[in-house]
């Protein structure tokens, strides 16, 4: 195990790797200003380099240490995914101490993917099914599956590879005519954000999806952060008309991925459904660049999620989010999760961006914590 110091160097070995851009070096960058802090780490298997991961690492107050978190990752062949994983975490108990590592892999389950819109009940008995092969052998290393999760696996990945024609058929028709519609809307043009004043038009938007769908959104120091430290990583796309922005979608791209961070809409480019053509467009500019896959970022049971279902005839699960405890204090930490959540969501609704966060603020973690660890010690 040896760390990674060079931002060109790792950034090069995850798009080697085929890894996700949560994983490049930016990211950890932009998590490290807000209480995390970042380690590039490479597995070796004697002179051969078996695997890497990004890992943040969260502080929690004693005796809890800290948290470590792998976001999309870690990089590694599938014949090496549990060794990889169980040696990250036998090097993080080791050196750093945290409570336990937890992994978001960009990794598929098994059986993905699904049917379009196959039900909750019908996914809960696949998943209910004992794993196999490779994700046996992770079982094997002691990490177990958990409901604590931060990035949603259930989700839209589209194979932007083919041609155009090809990705336009998987559209249902209805979609295909407000994409081909807006295309030849009056003083309309797509394109990626450069200036400023743009980008705060984008700003306002989010802010204004936000309240209408009621999800929490990230402070504008927080989206500059993504523009400046991701670099051209970060592509900000958007439709314009006339001077007015009334549309957007922001991504992150790897050299093989490219990934929704967010996505709003104005009211008036709800009217002329100008969200249709920009999500086709933004396939399109990513495919330019030879990016293979397209992720919509996660698969709700809401309104924007059955919006992304309208851009492909399947949907795609990842494995979830997956622990490794790494302490006796973990079942504790584990149980006060879904405490902070809850506690976060109905009666700190001015924290909820906090909430979106994959594990939650240290603050509410910490006393989460002490209320789960009271109870546990009553009789």
């Amino acid at each position: 195990m040896t760390p990674c110091h060079d931002q060109g160097e790792w950034d090069r070995l995850v798009n080697d790797a085929g890894g996700h851009p949560l994983q490049l070096w930016g990211w950890g960058e932009l998590k490290s200003r807000y209480e995390w802090s970042a380690q590039r780490l490479l597995v070796h298997d004697g002179d051969r380099l078996v695997g890497s991961a990004q890992v943040l690492l969260r502080k929690l107050p004693v005796p809890f240490r800290s948290l470590a978190y792998v976001p999309r990752g870690p990089q590694a062949g599938q014949e090496d995914r549990a060794r990889v994983c169980a040696a990250l975490a036998d090097h993080l108990k080791a050196v750093d101490k945290p409570i336990a590592l937890t992994i978001e892999p960009d990794w598929a389950q098994p059986f993905s993917p699904l049917d379009k819109g196959v039900s909750d009940e019908q996914l809960a008995a696949d998943l209910a099914a004992p794993p196999t092969g490779w994700l046996a052998d992770l079982r094997s290393q002691g990490f177990v599956r958990s409901d604590n999760t931060g990035l949603i696996p259930r989700t839209l990945v589209v194979d932007v590879t083919r041609d155009e024609d090809a990705i336009m058929q998987e559209l249902s028709s209805s979609t295909r005519q407000n994409v081909r519609k807006s295309f030849r809307a009056k003083d309309v043009r797509f394109g990626e954000v450069t200036t400023d004043a743009d980008l705060q038009q984008v700003l306002e938007i989010n802010k204004e999806t936000g309240r209408r769908a009621e999800f929490a959104v990230h402070s504008d120091d927080y989206h500059r952060g993504i523009r400046d430290l991701m670099g051209p990583a970060s592509q900000l796309i958007a439709a314009w008309e006339g001077d007015e922005v009334v549309a957007f979608v922001w991504l992150v791209v790897s050299g093989r991925t490219a990934f929704e961070l967010y996505g709003g809409v104005s009211s008036r480019g709800m009217k002329l459904r100008l969200n249709y053509g920009l999500k086709f467009h933004a396939m399109t500019h990513v495919k330019a660049q030879g990016v293979e896959r397209y992720d919509f970022n996660g698969l709700l049971g809401d309104g924007i999620s059955d919006f992304k279902r309208q851009f492909a005839k399947h949907e795609d699960l990842l494995i979830g989010t997956w622990d490794k405890p790494l302490s006796p204090l973990y079942p504790a930490f584990a149980k006060a999760l879904p405490v902070v959540r809850h506690t976060l969501k109905r009666y700190v609704p001015k924290l909820k961006s906090a909430a979106r966060d994959p594990k939650g603020t240290a603050q509410a973690a910490v006393a989460a914590i002490r209320a789960a660890t009271t109870s546990r010690s009553e009789p």
